[in-house]
């Protein structure tokens, strides 16, 4: 790979007595003796650590000492690992078999293939699609002009957004807006902070909750309860396991189906004589279990 450090970056030395301030386990500090003595510059013994293989370390390291405005780009990035304090700017692809962590922001002109986990400090931004055998964490945005696709869980301390699918075999935790151009499949929970939106469908393998609403395309098909303190809106059936409930409207282009036992509840957030505006509920049938809101028989979703 091809990198180059933005100049105007300056060295970020860090001592012995600052880094045994932080209370390094003996093993690691022990390391930081032999290679380095009295001290070192904090970039290049993150590399280090990371060329040793000790990951958990340069992990360690990074969270003690945060983030630099430093920049790494790269016309393409193939690694096994990388922990970078800065922002990492890659022109192509970024394959990496291990973790992939940046200090800040994490851009790819490309797609990106990660082995075990992928964390940004800032936004992670890819013009490609996003893979991760492992988790994907950002504590700014996550953008992919594809998809988004992680083996274990997502968290997104902004918003998550994918052009195609976002796909997770963990749990999906949101804190802004959590939008797909295609389908949602989650199997773990799903919580959004703000709205969950889907051009397709929208699956859940336990709770689904968003504050802001809930609008799929497709169906919704939630494996245990479904809730939101705004609307619910699906192009064809919504069904739960479990409860559903919805502070305002809640509308379908097919069935609304609870689980055995459990009820259906609109206008949870509304005046009770506010209903028939603000908490219609729509379907193909009128749904057994309906515990509030106003029947608005049949139709088109309300928009």
């Amino acid at each position: 790979m091809s990198a180059t450090i933005a100049p105007t970056d300056r060295a970020v030395d860090l001592t012995r007595d600052f880094v045994r301030a932080k209370r390094p386990c003996a093993d690691g500090f022990r390391w930081f003796l032999r290679r380095y003595g009295d001290g070192g510059d904090y970039q290049e013994l993150l590399d280090a650590l990371v060329a040793d293989g000790r990951i958990n370390d340069a992990c360690w390291l990074l969270d003690q000492f945060g983030p630099t405005d430093a920049v790494l780009v790269l016309d393409r990035l193939d690694a096994d690992a990388l922990v970078f304090a800065g922002s990492v700017e890659v022109r192509g692809g970024i394959e990496a078999a291990g973790l992939l962590r940046a200090g800040r922001d994490i851009r790819a002109g490309g797609g990106a293939r990660v082995g075990k986990a992928v964390v940004a400090g800032g936004d992670l931004r890819i013009a490609g699609s996003l893979h991760c055998a492992g988790s994907i964490e950002a504590h700014g945005d996550i953008r992919a002009d594809w998809g988004v696709e992680a083996d274990g869980d997502i968290v997104g301390h902004g918003d998550v957004r994918a052009g195609w699918e976002l796909r997770s075999g963990g749990a999906l935790t949101v804190a802004g807006n959590a939008v797909a151009g295609r389908d949602v499949v989650v199997a773990g929970a799903i919580r959004c902070g703000k709205r969950l939106r889907a051009g397709g469908d929208i699956v859940g393998g336990e709770d689904i909750r968003a504050e802001q609403g809930i609008d799929a395309g497709g169906a919704i098909d939630c494996a245990r309860h479904l809730e939101t303190g705004w609307g619910i809106r699906a192009g064809a059936a919504i069904v739960a396991a479990g409860a559903i409930r919805a502070g305002e409207s809640l509308c379908a282009g097919d069935e609304i189906r609870a689980g055995a036992g459990y009820g259906i509840f609109a206008g949870l957030g509304v005046r009770a004589d506010d209903w028939e505006s603000s908490a219609q509920v729509r379907a193909r049938l009128r749904p057994q279990g309906l515990m509030s809101g106003c029947w608005a028989g049949a139709g088109a979703p309300a928009p």
